[in-house]
């Protein structure tokens, strides 16, 4: 399956999801966020691989996986309200609900930060190589203050 169709059903299968996370129970909410963050980090694996040259730089590709990562991003904040600090084994921080303002600022930012990311890829590596560590350095800040070592319940 060519990668734009995985794109594609991935991202109407989320968009269903997240328009509809308020009616599923929290630990499918939680199941939900870890499958929206390996599908991202996937992503963020293949434009990596094109910024540090692992790869050729794939203007088209780049792009789509831009768009990828900044869709799920803005989605995935849907699946972190209320009753979904637990249900299922997470890694996400009892911190989260318990400075909801805090991260939500921080989520916020994040979802900015990756909404220029399309734009980015569009230029050539270079651009896409400082908007990449700005969404990688959010990432990095929130996992360092909301994501536990370990797996709860």
């Amino acid at each position: 399956m060519q990668l734009r169709h995985v794109i594609v059903l991935t991202a109407a299968a989320l968009g269903t999801v997240a328009a509809t996370a308020q009616t599923f129970k929290p630990e499918d909410q939680i199941r939900y966020r870890q499958s929206v963050m390996q599908v991202t980090q996937r992503s963020l694996g293949a434009l990596n691989g094109m910024i540090r040259g692992d790869t050729p730089y794939n203007k088209e590709l780049a792009v789509k996986h831009a768009e990828t990562i900044a869709n799920l991003i803005a989605w995935s904040g849907t699946s972190f309200g209320p009753g979904t600090d637990k249900g299922a084994p997470t890694r996400a921080d009892a911190k989260i609900w318990s400075e909801p303002d805090k991260f939500k600022a921080l989520y916020d930012r994040h979802i900015a930060e990756a909404g220029k990311l399309p734009a980015a890829a569009a230029g050539d590596a270079n651009t896409l190589k400082a908007q990449f560590a700005e969404v990688t350095r959010n990432c990095k800040t929130c996992h360092d203050d909301y994501r536990s070592r370990e797996y709860r319940n």
